[in-house]
């Protein structure tokens, strides 16, 4: 006698159903889409205002006269316009004769109100040379110094040492062996010395004849 043996109870398959808009898995993708799609409208807008501007390919000092070589293609975005006209930009020619008027760091772009010729810069340059146990270590060009100068041998006993100019710019640096030759006795500064300062300018000559200036770094 056979037995009829009854079909095992198989659940019904529930069928997915798309998410309601309650459902916050739903605003969260929307939110997600959104933000991708405004974050790509701001890129490619900022990319289309970019500019192209003259930088600074190393450290300047100022009375350097500006070549191709001084200079590297920046690309920036500025939020004006009008922004563009303070810096030097790459769509024409250099100016022949160009020359800074302050110092530059190290990929700092060019602003035009550092730029001059010969004719306009304010300073003049001072070769001065010291004993190299006198001269900071850290000094180079591009620091700024402040220069003293220490009273003579017939110097009255109160009168001591002062300071005759401050910010002063090193405009070179060269080592002892590369200013002197090979044998190193001393170092030799040139210094950016304010046009309008011919009374430090004599007081420094003087003193320098007796080895009597300093120079002292700043930071």
């Amino acid at each position: 006698m056979s037995r009829t043996h009854a079909a095992p109870d198989v659940p019904t398959a529930a069928r997915a159903k798309p998410p309601g808009w309650r459902d916050p898995r739903l605003w969260v993708g929307v939110a997600l889409v959104a933000v991708s799609v405004v974050a790509g409208a701001r890129l490619l807008g900022g990319a289309d205002d970019s500019v192209t501007v003259w930088s600074a390919a190393t450290d300047l000092a100022p009375g350097d006269r500006l070549g191709a070589d001084d200079l590297v293609a920046t690309s920036v975005r500025f939020e004006e316009p009008a922004d563009l006209d303070r810096y030097l930009a790459t769509d024409g020619p250099l100016p022949d004769d160009l020359q800074l008027v302050r110092g530059l760091g190290a990929g700092e772009l060019v602003p035009a109100a550092a730029l001059g010729s010969a004719e306009e810069s304010d300073t003049v340059s001072l070769s001065l040379s010291f004993p190299t146990e006198l001269v900071p270590s850290g000094i180079e060009t591009g620091s700024v110094v402040e220069l003293w100068v220490v009273p003579g041998d017939d110097a009255r006993r109160t009168e001591l040492a002062g300071p005759v100019l401050d910010d002063v710019v090193v405009m070179d640096a060269p080592s002892a062996a590369e200013a002197l030759g090979s044998v190193a006795v001393g170092r030799q500064l040139v210094l950016g010395i304010p046009r309008d300062e011919s009374q430090a300018l004599a007081e420094l000559l003087a003193a320098s004849e007796e080895q009597r200036v300093r120079v002292l770094g700043r930071g």
